[in-house]
């Protein structure tokens, strides 16, 4: 009787473990497909023209070099305003707050906030930002509204590393005489490190993916911005996703839209390796 059930636990160990190799194989190779059909589709229509010029009806040329650089403005403004308030959000309720009841209401809402759909940010980003600060449809009123489709995320996954820091380190700081801030600065930041690289890729996916919160807020602009011009209100421009939709929806210019598929793909990439290098360095 107990061979049967052990052999019987075997097949179905065996059973759920092909299926959870199945399963994840579905899932790599779906990725891997995406990610090839998008480069196939996109790498032959890169060329050096369209990464440093900005599209010209009267020379009838292609480019994309402002969208390039607002997306990286967008990505840098969000980042300098969404990481501080959101990492300090997090350490403030997992370290200070006492009243436990309004810490689960306050994750409650960051928890909804985070399944809130994109264009409703956007409209709230229009009212507010564009309209009610006079910022206008400009570069700032597109971050700023990133900003609050980003908090969350930063600070749920801020609080969650928060929480895997043992109490130990904790208390054997505070025995040795340390204060409650120069603890978290110099034991518990240091150990989550990794979760707040996490939500900074989480949050730069969500910048550089955003495209209905942007039409609203951002504009459809290709004009070369610099820095200073990027941070006046007024001053509109498209980002890549933007461009991606109105090549392919408006325009029906599906090359082009491929390659910016591509160059988003890659900017990606480079991102995420680079805050992941970021992180190895803070560690150490």
């Amino acid at each position: 009787m107990t061979e049967n059930i052990s052999k019987t636990r075997k097949i179905r160990d065996l059973i759920l473990n092909l299926l959870m190799v199945l399963s994840a194989g579905m899932i790599c190779c779906l990725l891997l497909g995406l990610i090839g059909y998008i480069l196939y589709r996109g790498i032959p229509y890169v060329s050096w023209m369209l990464v440093s010029t900005k599209p010209s009806l009267l020379r009838g040329t292609v480019g994309i070099l402002p969208n390039i650089l607002n997306t990286l403005y967008m990505i840098v403004i969000t980042l300098v305003i969404v990481l501080p308030i959101g990492v300090g959000a997090a350490i403030y309720l997992n370290e200070y707050a006492k009243n436990k009841k309004i810490v689960r209401i306050i994750e409650l809402a960051t928890e909804t906030l985070a399944g809130i759909p994109s264009i409703l940010y956007g409209l709230v980003g229009m009212l507010v930002f564009v309209q009610f600060f006079s910022l206008g449809t400009s570069l700032m009123a597109g971050a700023l509204t990133l900003v609050i489709m980003t908090l969350p995320t930063i600070i749920r996954t801020t609080q969650e590393s928060l929480k895997t820091v043992p109490r130990a380190y904790r208390e054997g700081a505070l025995g040795l005489g340390a204060g409650k801030w120069y603890m978290i600065r110099t034991v518990v930041l240091p150990c989550v490190i990794d979760g707040i690289v996490t939500g900074c890729i989480l949050a730069v996916g969500r910048v550089v993916g955003e495209s209905a919160a942007l039409l609203f807020t951002a504009g459809m602009a290709n004009e070369l911005l610099s820095v200073p011009e990027a941070l006046q209100p007024g001053n509109a421009g498209s980002t890549l996703t933007v461009a991606l939709y109105m090549y392919a929806k408006e325009r029906g210019q599906f090359d082009i839209a491929f390659a910016i598929a591509a160059i988003l793909l890659i900017l990606t990439f480079l991102i995420n390796m680079s805050a992941k290098a970021a992180a190895r360095k803070l560690r150490k």
